[in-house]
Order: C-alpha cells, then sequence, then structure tokens
C-alpha cells in the first residue's frame, strides 16, 4: 500500500500557530480581564468575583471555552479556596451553558500545567471546556494514526 499523507489540516488555528513565534505584548488573559468595555471583542462570555469565561479564539471544536481566575498564577497552588471554588462553579455553569446553546453532548474538562504539560500560556491557568459530539474528531487518531495539524 502506498504512503498517503497522515495529516488533516485546521487552517483555522494557523494564525495561532504564527502567534507562538512572535513576541507578545503580555498576557491575553490579564489583557482581557483589565479591559472590560472590550468583552464583546475578546469574546470575554462571564466575569465573576474571582475568574472568568472566554471563548478561545483559535478553538479546536466550536464552543471551546476557556475559566481563568482573575490572579496571574501558572499554578493551582497560587488560588485560595474562594478562587477554586468560583473556577469549579464557573466551569460547571459554562458547561450547562454550552450544553444548552451548542446541544453538546459531551465534554472535555482540563488544565494543561507548565509548558511540558501542554500549557500554551503557563503563567495563567485556565481551564479547557471543549464541547463534543458523537462522531466528531474522535475518528481521526483512529483511522490510521492521522493527526490534525
Amino acid at each position: 500500500m502506498p504512503e498517503c499523507n497522515k495529516n488533516l489540516w485546521a487552517p483555522w488555528r494557523m494564525e495561532y500557530i504564527d502567534q507562538l513565534h512572535e513576541k507578545s505584548d503580555g498576557c491575553f488573559l490579564c489583557s482581557a480581564r483589565d479591559n472590560p468595555d472590550q468583552d464583546d471583542k475578546n469574546f470575554l462570555v462571564k466575569r465573576g468575583k474571582f475568574s472568568f469565561a472566554i471563548l478561545n479564539r483559535f478553538p479546536y471544536t466550536g464552543g471551546h471555552m476557556l475559566i481563568a481566575p482573575y490572579q496571574h498564577t501558572g499554578d493551582l497552588i497560587g488560588l485560595d479556596d474562594g478562587e477554586m471554588l468560583e473556577l469549579m462553579t464557573m466551569t460547571r455553569d459554562m458547561q450547562q451553558l454550552l450544553a444548552k446553546v451548542l446541544r453538546a453532548e459531551g465534554f472535555n474538562v482540563g488544565i494543561n500545567l507548565a509548558r511540558c504539560a501542554g500549557a500554551g500560556l503557563p503563567d495563567h491557568l485556565h481551564l479547557h471546556i471543549v464541547p463534543r459530539w458523537s462522531g466528531d474528531t474522535n475518528f481521526m487518531s483512529v483511522i490510521g494514526d492521522v493527526r490534525v495539524i
């Protein structure tokens, strides 16, 4: 059997990949946090006392959301009990919202702590909520070791 290209392209993520090689002007989460008059432009969905929910500008799937504490910290250890509680209650509330609005059937929820664990922004902790549907991108890894680029 001839060797075939085992890459599928996700061109909407190219801007994100390009930005990885550019010098950043700072933390995009802190920038969104500090500019409430630009919540619509920044896709900021909800503000709480200690944390906020923002749509991922470079999503893996539609509705991919980030929940972040206002505090610029790279680890859970830096959060007090009130911040931890709100981080999780906002995650629950945003999951419920995404289920209702997008009719998501399931979710991947997770935190990447440190760059070696996959954190693209290791200095500002954030939790990912990724909506899922039966038959969505799960097939990518199953058919011939295909990966989305």
